[in-house]
């Protein structure tokens, strides 16, 4: 049978046409999904260690004005002082750290790992 304003003759082979391009469309998604779930896993467990090495810190009484010490807090403040605003109890230690990094967790765990699984599939 002829497709209609197409000229052609077999619908089969214009329906395996149609479903390679879309699978090979989907890969590329894929890659993407599969590329992006990397980097931020990366990211996320690089800021875990940056936190923990800034939560040793502050154990040792560092001085303020060195240049790591300035780059470690600097980066791990902004996420450390809502949370340390937030809790209202006081036990003379900061468990903001242990919570910003079972936070990570979570989302490495979580997020990521659907993010993995949405590109697995799309493959």
């Amino acid at each position: 049978m002829k497709l209609p304003g197409t000229g052609l003759k077999n619908w089969g082979k214009a329906a395996k046409s149609f479903a390679d391009k879309g699978r090979n469309e989907m890969f590329v998604f894929g890659n993407l999904f599969h590329a992006v779930a990397y980097i931020l896993d990366t990211v996320l467990t690089v800021y875990m260690y940056i936190i923990i090495v800034s939560a040793l810190l502050s154990w040792v009484n560092p001085d303020p004005y060195n240049p790591i010490v300035r780059f470690l807090y600097s980066v791990t403040e902004p996420v450390l002082r809502p949370i340390r605003s937030r809790l209202t109890f006081s036990m003379g230690i900061d468990i903001s750290p242990l919570l910003v990094i079972l936070a990570i967790m979570f989302i490495k765990h979580f997020i990521i790992a659907s993010l993995f699984g949405m590109a697995s599939r799309m493959q």
